[in-house]
């Protein structure tokens, strides 16, 4: 029995109404005994143990501490978003986890190399021991995908089945079904960016402002110079390369076109939150945009982190086994190798929004009082707020830029609502 620290002659220290067993330490704490054994070679269990396989079972144990870690991350990421309004005061909170995620990620990346050190034939003295035990069964990699936000329509499936199937476990199929119909950081993160600040102001319509930069950006760099050459076999190159550029940024500009590639499974963010994350990487540069930007390029590090993960998979498992079958029936390296693409990618549309960036100088500029607004609102514009620029502020934008041309901008601002498919809810079915 422990002594209290605050306690005298030696009375004993109740915890949670019970007394203490035994003394707290490094070793207690941290449950090392348990920890430490849980190492069990099975190539040991009838004859001596394969040294390597020790290797393989620290490696894999260190995986699944870290996935644990990293779904500690992204939950608290995501009750944060849950909050009706984002508390300005948690972003850089937010900001601080995600950065911890990427870190734990590039470490997860590197312990590859580790694992790497083992040769195919060391290997092979104790892979027939893992009887069907394999990698696609890691409870903790499925539910950090759900939570992200993997789609079940982008999956392969697992010998032409459910991933799901693999476990058998009630309370395994309980947290698998709870990740996919609760909120992932995708959808959550895909309302937060709707409700960017600035796309809604009655004096400065972004969205139809932007629209005549893209259209002065490209007859400045391209038809106009098309138009002037002498050249036909110019001229016509040209004029194909200006209606590609055109056509691509139609398929954004057009609310239209642009829900027609969401229905075909090109695109995933609505509308409203695409032109969210246009505004943000446009503007940057604002106090206001800055957390959000940073934001947004750290779930690009997390998609990217995965990827790279994936991959160094995959060319381990080919080095180790080269085409032969996975200890669990997979096709191996066929399999893993079919995962490694923008499938898997949950926040694939931020990365294509560079496509849509346009140089600094046809970016429409923002007006006086926008820019004092965006110095002081909060990201989740509280409804029914009203502003400097909704209340009759002139709305003059402050400098010249390649696509100013005298209009004031006072187009009805589009509002937030979405694609009527945001919030929808998902069943999980085997």
């Amino acid at each position: 029995m422990a002594e209290c620290p605050l306690g005298m002659n030696g009375t004993s220290c109740p915890i949670n109404g019970q007394e203490e067993e035994e003394k707290l330490n490094y070793h207690t704490y941290l449950k090392l005994d348990k920890l430490l054994n849980s190492q069990v070679m099975q190539s040991g269990i009838k004859s001596q143990a394969v040294h390597d396989e020790h290797l393989f079972i620290i490696t894999h144990q260190a995986y699944e501490l870290w996935f644990k870690q990293v779904l500690h991350e992204i939950d608290s990421v995501r009750e944060m978003f849950m909050l009706p309004m984002l508390d300005e005061s948690k972003t850089l909170l937010i900001l601080n986890r995600l950065q911890r995620v990427t870190l734990i990620l590039k470490l997860l990346v590197d312990q590859i190399d580790i694992l790497e050190t083992m040769t195919p034939l060391d290997f092979l003295e104790f892979r027939l021991q893992l009887s069907t035990s394999s990698g696609f069964q890691s409870l903790q990699f499925r539910l950090l995908e759900n939570k992200l936000g993997v789609l079940e329509s982008s999956r392969v499936k697992y010998n032409q089945q459910h991933y799901a199937k693999v476990f058998d476990r009630e309370d395994q199929l309980n947290q698998i079904k709870e990740s996919v119909e609760q909120d992932s950081l995708f959808q959550l993160v895909e309302r937060w960016l709707e409700r960017t600040p600035g796309l809604n102001f009655k004096s400065f319509n972004f969205w139809e402002l932007y629209k005549r930069s893209v259209e002065r950006w490209l007859q400045d760099i391209i038809l106009t110079p098309a138009e002037d050459t002498d050249d036909p076999k110019v001229k016509e190159e040209m004029m194909a390369e200006y209606k590609k550029q055109k056509d691509s940024f139609d398929s954004v500009l057009d609310e239209d076109k642009y829900k027609s590639s969401i229905a075909r499974g090109d695109r995933r963010l609505s509308h409203t939150a695409f032109k969210g994350a246009i505004l943000i990487s446009l503007y940057h540069d604002q106090p206001r945009f800055n957390q959000p930007s940073k934001l947004l390029s750290l779930l690009m590090d997390i998609d990217s982190l995965l990827t790279k993960w994936r991959y160094n998979h995959v060319m381990m498992v080919q080095r180790m086994i080269g085409s032969k079958v996975g200890t669990g029936g997979s096709s191996g390296y066929q399999y893993l190798r079919s995962t490694v693409s923008d499938r898997y990618k949950v926040f694939l549309d931020l990365f294509n929004t560079s496509t849509f960036l346009i140089p600094r100088a046809y970016i429409p500029p923002l007006t006086r009082s926008l820019k004092r607004q965006l110095s002081i609102l909060c990201h989740d514009h509280i409804p029914g707020e009203s502003s400097e620029e909704e209340n009759g502020d002139d709305g003059n934008a402050e400098g010249n830029t390649a696509n100013a041309n005298g209009d004031d901008g006072n187009a009805e601002g589009n509002t937030a609502n979405g694609n009527g498919v945001i919030g929808t809810k998902v069943k999980f079915e085997l």
